[in-house]
């Protein structure tokens, strides 16, 4: 059977998204190997958030087209955003490449490719000459419910959590930000369609899912509210009352949209986890309007607290940019406060990159790479000062931890998530995998907590 290797970089949608692509290749009778050396078929599902992901995917790719061991038979792709951004292109910089697939045609990769492979194959046992021959492919079209397409997961013995995506595409054309252009307009699954997923999922033994959306809190955002309950707390609500699921997870909701409603689902939804990766992006009112982000600080600020309010254990995520052009050291240090203020767990912070196309990308006052250093450096010793000494006020506490496996630094110790999504080692048997057990935290090494099942 060929086989198949695939590489992802960027963010859970991709994770998700080739996730699909790989139930596609074993339900068509090709096996996945995680050894490029073996693979008939090398796709790179790629990111084009920052330049460094799409270098990286370029510098991957030109690597593996070049080895002088490759099977001449090997068809190469790329999927993804930085496909459905550079399209034809790709193929003047790397000319043995075979495929270019957008994010709305995940759903054809595997046809695609099986024949271009079959038809090398079948060229090859007349002329091994011919074994390079076949037409290149490149789909970046817009595709009217490819949303939907993204439902299948791949059989994982002993995993207890699962993303599942909701909806794809953004609208709100943030000055920085690609995606709107790489996943094109909102477009939401129908909410059955989602709650047979995770029933189906449940069945499997998963205890936990991840609901993915771009800007996930505007799942249908064209439904009339119901009972003052947007479509999303609707959904929540329904999966909230599915028997043996857990815990729920979303990620990233935006602050447009996010209404009471949602602030309430805090209070009556249990399995609703204590967690919210939310993106601020900057402190900054002046900054977050050359962004386009559609909100002052000060409501952002607002939100964390009332959701605090509804859930006091509640955990903060968040992403920022520093760096961002015209900004000025008063508009880094409003960032920096406002940072202090809410007091994340973590944050993820990154240096401004000018992506192609984009309104920020022609701005004036475009800062040396010196300064988004020295600022990044700053803002991250802030934020791990705050998460470290969070971590440490957990210390002789008693936290549920879902065991999601063997610990990734030590196989002989197990690894799990309490519901404010940090990570705690214990010692423990593989019969505790995927079982959510009492833990009191014993140490914490800054970053990563370490504890010991609780007596019952």
């Amino acid at each position: 059977m060929p086989k198949v290797f695939i590489k992802t970089y960027g963010c859970q949608m991709n994770e998700r998204d080739s996730e699909q692509v790989a139930t596609m290749f074993i339900d068509g009778g090709y096996t996945m190997t995680d050894r490029e050396h073996e693979a008939d078929v090398i796709l790179i599902n790629t990111c084009s958030v920052r330049e460094k992901a799409e270098l990286k995917a370029l510098g991957k790719m030109g690597l593996l087209t070049r080895r002088p061991e490759a099977k001449p038979h090997v068809v190469y792709g790329f999927m993804g955003c930085m496909a459905q951004s550079k399209g034809d292109e790709l193929f003047r910089a790397l000319p043995r490449l075979d495929l270019v697939i957008g994010t709305q045609k995940y759903h054809h990769i595997f046809r695609y490719v099986d024949d271009i492979l079959r038809k090398r194959l079948e060229r090859r046992m007349d002329d091994l000459s011919l074994s390079l021959a076949g037409s290149s492919v490149c789909d970046t079209d817009e595709e009217t419910g490819s949303q939907n397409a993204i439902r299948d997961h791949l059989a994982q013995t002993g995993h207890s959590s699962a993303f599942v995506s909701i909806m794809q595409g953004c609208e709100m054309r943030c000055s920085y930000c690609i995606v709107p252009s790489t996943r094109g307009a909102e477009r939401s699954r129908p909410m059955q369609d989602i709650i047979d997923e995770v029933e189906s999922l449940v069945r499997q033994g998963i205890k936990e899912v991840t609901l993915l959306g771009q800007i996930v809190n505007r799942y249908g955002k064209d439904e009339h509210a119901v009972d003052g309950k947007s479509a999303f707390v609707r959904l929540l609500e329904q999966l909230n009352g599915i028997d043996g699921l857990e815990r729920i997870r979303f990620t990233s909701p935006h602050p447009i949209g996010f209404r009471e409603d949602l602030v309430n689902a805090y209070r009556y939804l249990p399995k609703l986890c204590s967690h919210i990766h939310f993106p601020m992006q900057s402190g900054s009112d002046r900054i977050l309007k050359l962004m386009r982000r559609p909100y002052k600080n000060e409501k952002y600020i607002s939100l964390c607290e009332s959701m605090r309010e509804a859930r006091p254990d509640l955990a903060i995520t968040t992403d920022i940019i520093v760096g961002f052009p015209g900004e000025t050291e008063e508009d880094y240090l409003e960032t920096k406060r406002a940072v202090e203020r809410i007091g994340f767990d973590n944050a993820f912070i990154f240096q401004y990159s000018p992506r192609k196309d984009t309104p920020a990308a022609a701005m004036d006052g475009q800062l040396p790479q010196s300064v988004k250093e020295a600022r990044n450096q700053d803002l991250l010793a802030t934020v791990n000062a705050i998460a470290i000494e969070k971590n440490a006020a957990l210390v002789g506490t008693e936290q549920l931890i879902l065991v999601e496996g063997p610990s990734k630094t030590n196989a002989d110790r197990l690894s799990g998530r309490t519901p404010q999504n940090k990570p705690v080692i214990i010692e423990g048997g593989s019969e505790l995998i995927g079982k959510i057990v009492p833990v009191r935290i014993t140490e914490s090494t800054g970053f990563t907590l370490y504890g010991e099942i609780a007596p019952c």
